[in-house]
This record gives C-alpha cells, structure tokens and sequence, in this order.
C-alpha cells in the first residue's frame, strides 16, 4: 500500500476510534461507509493479510485484493455480506485469532452493511469491472433472438435450405470459405441409420433409398428411423455418458447396483417418446416430488394411468442412485452422505448446465462467478434426499406374492437338510447308500427351486423377476426426520472444517440472470424448486447446453466444443447465433428432441460430404470449426460390437431388462465371481447398451475403443488409435465367431455354390455399397488362397451347418474374407 493510501486508512481510523457504538451504526454516504470498513480491516485484520504477511495468500488492505483473494478465492462478494467468505469468518470468531483484538458487534454491524452496498470507490474498478466480467459472459445471458443472416456469397450457388445453413454458409462466406459437395446417397443414409438407431442400414433398404427420386425421400427416411425402438437405444446410450451411468459402485469392491438398469431402461423409453427435454429433467431431478403418488389400486388389478406415468417419473430420479460408491464409506455415514452430495451437485451442474461447479466446492471459482455459498446452498438442497428402493407393483401383487412364500421355505429347508447330512458325515467318505442319500437330498433342492412360480402374481400387468422377491427401483426419497439436514460451507472443502450454514439455494448469478430468488423456500421440495427453475424457457443454459450436445453427437463435436464447461474457460462457440437460434427454437417447439434431429438433419449442412479438402480450407480452418464439410466419425465400441452382430444376422434385438454378461476370453477379473455369464447364449449377443457397466473392469472391447470414465459427467468420448484396436478385430474369439456367422449367413442368403454372390453381398452387408474393380480383385484372390493349400482344414463340429457343407479350404477362405470385412475402416467409421 503506498504511503498516501496508508494514511488515508489511518486517518479514517483516527476518525472511527473517536466515534460512539451508536454513531457507527449512523447511516453514512458510501465513500464513508467504505473509509469505515477499510480502516476496521486495517486495524484488524492486516497484521496476518497486509504487506508483510499474507497468510493463505490473502491481502485485505484494499477492497481490490480482498476480491483479488486467497487460496479460497474472494474474500469479498459486492452486495451480499451474507456470502462474504471475510465477513463470515469474523462474525463465526474465527478472524482475528486468538489473542488479537477482537471485531465489536458495531464494526462488524459497518463491515456488513458496506458489503451489502456493495459500493467501492474508483480505485476498486478494476475489482469491480472483473467480477462483473464475469457476471457478463455470454453463457450466463438468456439466449438472444437472432436474425437470420444473408445467404451464402454471390459465388456460392448451392440452395440454403434453413435456418442452420444460413448461419454456417454465411460464416464461411466471411471466411471466403465454399461448402462441401453433398454426400451420395449411400454415405447419406449410412450416416443417418448409425445416427439414430446405431447399426447399418440392410442391403434392400439401401438400393430402395438410392432409386427413389422422390426430394422428400431423406426426409420419409429420418421418420422412419425416429420411429424405431432402436432409435431410444441408440439415444440412450449417449445419454448414460452424461449420467455417468454404471451399475457398480467402482472402487476396489465394485459394490453391485441391482436395480440401475431400470433407470438405464427409463432413459430409453424418455427417448422413444420423445418426452419433452424440461419434463425429462424435472423427472430426473425431482420426479418424486413433482408427481407425489403412491401405487394403491382403485377398484380393479389394472393399475391408473395417471399412477404409472408418476411411476415413470419417479424411476427417473434413478440418476441420482447410480453415482461411485466407496463401500467402506459405509461406516461413517457423515461421509458417504457428503460423498453423495458431491456427486450429486457435480453431476447436476455438469449434465443440465454444462458448468465446471465442481470447482466451487474448495474455493470460490477462480473462473466463474460461484462462489462457495453457492456450491454448498446448491448441496443443501439435496440435503433432505436419500436413495431408497421402493416397490415397483401394487398391493395386490405383493400379497399373490406372499400366497407362494412356503416354497421360499421348501428351498431353505432342502438346503439345511443337505448341510445336516454333510455334517454327519464328518470328514469321512460316504457309503455307497449314503452316496445315494446325498444324490437325493441334491435332487430335492433342485425341485424346491424348480417349483418357485417365475410369476407369482394373479394380477395381469407386472411379472416379477425370477426368484421370488418383489420388484423394486433405487430412487431418490427423504430422510424420514422431519428436520433436513444442515449442510455447512466447509474450509477448503473438507468435511472436518465446518463453517457457516447454508441454506438451499441457486447460483446467485444464474438467479440474477433469469429474475429469480437466490434463496429457495426451506422444507422437503428443494428439488423441486430447483428442477423447475432449470426448466424455464429464459433459463441461460439448459436448452443451450442440451442443443449442443444433440449437435456434437451428430458431427463429432457440439458449437460448444467443451459441452461439460460452458464457463469461461470452456470453448466460446464457433456459431454463436446458431446457438441461440437452436436454443430458443427448440423450446418454442416444445423441448422435442425429435423435432431438432429433423432440423439438424434435413440441413445441406447434415447432408455435405466428409470426402473434401482444399489447400484453402486446410490452411484457414483445418479442424473444420466452421462446418466447411461433414466430420468423419468412428463408430464408439458398443456400436462396433452391434454392426459386428448385425452383419453377422446374430444380434438379439430384445428391449431392455437386467444386464447382460456374455462370455470373457483370457480377461482377467479380481473377483471373478462378480462377472456371471447368462445361461442362454441368446443373451450374449444383445446390444452393447445391455452389457453389465462395471466400474472397476470395463467390457474389454469398449475399454480399447475409449468407453468413458463413468465416475464423472462424460462431456465426449475420446476416439483413440491404439494397436489393441486392430488386434482384437483380428485376433479375438468373439471378431472370429461373427466372422464366422457372417460367412454362414452368406451361403445362406445366395445359395451354398456362388461364390460370386457371396462376394458382392458380403460388401453390401458390411459397408452398403458393391465393391470396385480392384477390391473385387483383391477378395477373388482371397477367397481362392487357401484352396491353393493343401493343408487347409477346419473341425466341422465347430462350424454353421452352412459352412460345414463346404470344402474345408473354401470354408476358410470365406471366412478369411468375412474377418477382412470387419476389419475395415470402413466398416468402423460412419463417412
């Protein structure tokens, strides 16, 4: 501080030692008000934050440096004494320390009210302007309505067909930029069957798409698609990524999440119904407390419509139930519910605002403008919440269920008569007779289980599950008290250091920006509040965020390229206009997700090639931020592993239910008693989607093809080159069965002695299209290879009937040619 601002502060001092308790508490002009507050913190405070010594980083000489902060962020917040991390501290006693003169109730009374004036003088406008900065970011503004610019350049003559292609074509035009050519129709609908429902498009549909001339024929195509219940799974999929969805707890125990597939389920049907994106959130966030219900029936076994769809919405807070679990954290149930209220505030903000609020929970944001309080009112209004499992059948099929109860005893009690007789026999071995008596009392534990009913209800609508326990779903639910939990700030975060407590709330600069109270009403329906406030159609970020994410789903990457951050240190948006237009028309249109695939997919700016480059358009746009062409995508494992066994005319295409566990080879499992393969073998070839999500194993080929790490919001999947890519499409026993299938399927499909037709529809099952001179070239000398070697053969009881009927050597050779197929580029990638 130099000497003319030191004297200043004396000076005020000076004046305020002489001043009365009662005169402090006079109303005085701002520029007073200030030289007050200033002079109390000079007095009290500078000796640990002044020139000489900065504990924890921390300078309260000026206004300007306690905003600046310390190692916990701004001491300081304009206008709000209430979260002022410095004024909390003093008020709690813990500044000045021990043995320093303490702060009086009536400084502290000044230092509260300046705060709340949140006036500074003009030396603090830079302090000023930087938090208002902050407060100014494009993000944290509702979306603007947009004009739509001019068309493209004089010289660009393609067609701009809407909205989405006036802003890119002008864009590019200011960069002296032309588009891409448009995509054959073979690449147009390869791209768009991979899109929507995830797997390749059959041979027929293909040739019917490219000869029908009709304009509204891509159009008729992306209904079609849109209608299929592949569509919910392939949607849903990418959706998981954002709820970091997993059905174990991760860690070293990897603690089992029986019921998470329900919500994978509930997410799958929201896309097929295309459910409105606001009501999604609201069910996710706060489903039980929007649609309170319970599940009495009213007269008759069919349960009330209205009472099934509050179920749905209540199956939706299954978000919250899916998060890591460190199992020991049991033990000390303060830290697995803090454990929880991380989560769930991380998880909350990164899905539906695309915030790195995470941040916020050590420190005030050094970015963005949370603060602490913010971070923890955020945790206090989960603070209530408590993951429970309910029932998911009404009364009545309970008490069908209760009617078979005494075969749950048959089996307990065949069990207990088998460990008697074990135990008689005490260490030595039976006699032949009691070798027998052994055999039986086995047999009639098989028949007790054998005998449990798979349905064990009278009821017409809901089967239960197997073995006789009633169904149920892990949701969220409160804590039976009445009285919420407090949740306190915490020092650096640490759950030791407790501070002042904080009341629900929202993120007071996402409040001020859309008119809404900072503070929520107390009680048990914070999530409530919360969820509808997110949902509002001037909300700044959720329709923005859910846009961009739509978007980089069908290109490879969204406006926003860091959709998880759309703070300021996140990636401004290469359209912003585009944005604001999508965001804004896709709430006016009812949060339809629908309705944007159509908008985005109809556009020349869908539909151009990804097969272009120039020279120009390398050196001024090389990673196509400006939409010059269509992105080439590789398919992410899961859909690698589907076209894999749709190819192969294997894949199961069965809709929901318990996850699946196909066969591992040479994969190592610390416990493998955890990984249960299914008994039917149909089981093992369902969608990617059904495969188990372990936390701590990953299904080995969507590890190698960069499945995300699920403790946290995945903001986009990684697309990685590795070696063990190429080997398991080559080398793994699951690559060689489809391959196998594949060339079953072939004989099968053009008769057992044509070769020729085997070739030309093995190209058009595995990329859509005939081969070219040179590829046809290349597979004759495939498939004629191993009859040139007389040692070729393979074990009949190991093929397909269709292949045990040929030559060995052509067999092989067909095989070979199957395993080149899926082995690709092509195959892997949707352009």
């Amino acid at each position: 501080m130099g000497g003319a601002a030191a004297a200043w502060v004396m000076a005020g001092w000076a004046t305020l030692s002489v001043l009365s308790g009662s005169a402090l508490a006079q109303e005085r002009t701002p520029e007073e008000l200030e030289r007050q507050a200033l002079a109390i913190l000079q007095a009290r405070c500078v000796a640990c934050h002044g020139e000489s010594k900065r504990e924890s980083s921390l300078d309260l000489r000026t206004a300007a440096t306690a905003l600046r902060g310390g190692e916990s962020g701004p001491a300081i917040v304009p206008g709000s004494a209430r979260e002022s991390p410095l004024h909390a501290r003093i008020a709690a006693g813990e500044m000045p320390p021990d043995g320093q003169p303490a702060v009086t109730p009536d400084e502290l009374a000044v230092l509260a009210r300046w705060l709340d004036t949140g006036t500074f003088t003009a030396n603090d406008d830079a302090a000023r302007q930087a938090w208002t900065r902050r407060l100014d970011h494009w993000a944290f503004q509702p979306p603007r309505e947009q004009q739509l610019p001019e068309a493209a350049s004089p010289e660009d003559t393609s067609p701009v067909r809407d909205a989405i292609d006036a802003f890119v074509l002008e864009r590019l035009a200011r960069e002296g930029l032309a588009p891409a050519p448009l995509a054959d129709k073979r690449q147009l609908i390869r791209r768009a069957y991979f899109d929507l429902i995830g797997l390749p498009p059959p041979p027929e549909r293909v040739e019917q798409f490219v000869a029908d001339a009709d304009p509204q024929a891509f159009a008729r195509l992306i209904d079609e698609l849109l209608a299929s219940p592949q569509y919910g799974e392939r949607w849903g999929r990418h959706w998981l990524d954002v709820a970091r969805y997993a059905d174990t707890g991760g860690f070293e125990t990897d603690v089992y999440f029986k019921n998470a597939w329900r919500y994978r389920d509930y997410v799958v049907k929201s896309f097929n119904d295309d459910k409105p994106y606001d009501c999604f959130v609201q069910e996710q966030i706060a489903g039980d407390e929007l649609w309170p219900d319970n599940l009495e029936l009213e007269g008759a076994y069919a349960m009330p419509p209205a009472k099934v769809r509050h179920l749905e919405a209540l199956v939706g807070t299954g978000f919250y139930a899916l998060g890591p679990e460190i199992h020991e954290s049991n033990m000390d149930g303060a830290k697995l519910r803090y454990e929880r209220l991380i989560d769930w505030v991380d998880t909350t903000a990164a899905a539906f605002l695309g915030l790195t609020f995470a941040c916020a929970r050590c420190h005030d944001h050094k970015f963005d403008p949370f603060t602490q309080a913010d971070y923890f009112g955020l945790q206090a209004v989960f603070a209530g919440s408590k993951v429970i499992q309910t029932p998911i059948v009404n009364g009545m099929e309970i008490a069908d269920q209760k009617q078979h109860y005494p075969t749950i005893l048959a089996v307990e009690e065949a069990r207990r008569a088998y460990r008697l007789f074990e135990q008689s026999l005490a260490g030595r071995q039976p006699t032949a007779a009691e070798e027998r008596r052994r055999q039986e009392l086995r047999d009639a534990i098989s028949a007790a289980v054998l005998a449990i009913p798979e349905r064990a209800t009278s009821t017409p609508s809901t089967p239960f599950d197997g073995l006789l326990e009633v169904p149920t779903v892990t949701v969220l639910g409160h804590e039976r008290t009445m009285l919420v939990p407090e949740v306190h700030v915490l020092g650096r975060g640490e759950l030791a250091r407790p501070k002042q407590v904080a009341p629900p709330r929202l993120p007071a600069a996402l409040a001020q920006a859309t008119g809404a109270a900072v503070d929520l009403q107390p009680g048990q329906e914070t999530r409530k509040q919360l969820a509808l406030w997110l949902t509002r159609p001037d909300h700044p970020l959720t329709a923005r965020v859910i846009v961009n994410r739509v978007w980089g789903w069908h290109f490879g990457r969204g406006l926003v390229s860091t959709p998880n951050d759309f703070g300021h240190m996140g990636q401004p948006p290469s359209h912003p206009g585009l944005l604001d237009w999508l965001a804004r028309d896709f709430v006016v249109g009812g949060w339809s997700i629908k309705r944007l695939h159509r908008a985005i997919m109809l556009s020349r700016t869908y539909r151009q090639s990804s097969a272009f480059a120039t020279s120009q358009h390398l050196a001024t746009d090389p990673d196509n931020r400006l939409l010059w062409r269509m992105n080439r995508r590789r398919l992410e494992g899961e859909a690698i592993w589907d076209a894999l066994h749709s190819v192969a005319g294997t894949l199961n295409p069965a809709l929901g239910g318990k996850p699946v566990m196909p066969p591992l080879v040479n994969e190592e499992l610390t416990n493998k008693a955890a990984w249960v393969v299914n008994a039917d073998p149909q089981q093992h070839v369902r969608r990617g989607l059904y495969v188990i999500v372990r936390r701590s194993f990953r299904f080995p080929l969507f590890d190698i093809f960069d499945a995300p790490v699920n403790a946290v919001s995945c903001a986009g999947r990684d697309c990685s080159t590795v070696a063990p890519q190429a080997l398991w499409l080559l080398n793994n026993q699951v690559a060689q069965q489809q391959s196998c299938q594949l060339a079953a399927r072939l004989v099968r499909e053009s008769g057992p002695s044509d070769p020729a037709a085997w070739l030309e529809r093995g190209w058009r099952l595995a990329v859509q299209r005939a081969p070219s001179e040179e590829e046809r070239s290349e597979t004759w000398r495939l498939l004629e290879a191993p009859l040139r070697d007389a040692d070729t053969s393979l074990p009949a009881g190991e093929l397909p009937a269709e292949l045990a009927q040929l030559p060995p050597a052509q067999a092989a050779g067909l095989m070979d040619f199957c395993l080149a197929l899926v082995n690709l580029n092509e195959f892997l990638f949707i352009d």
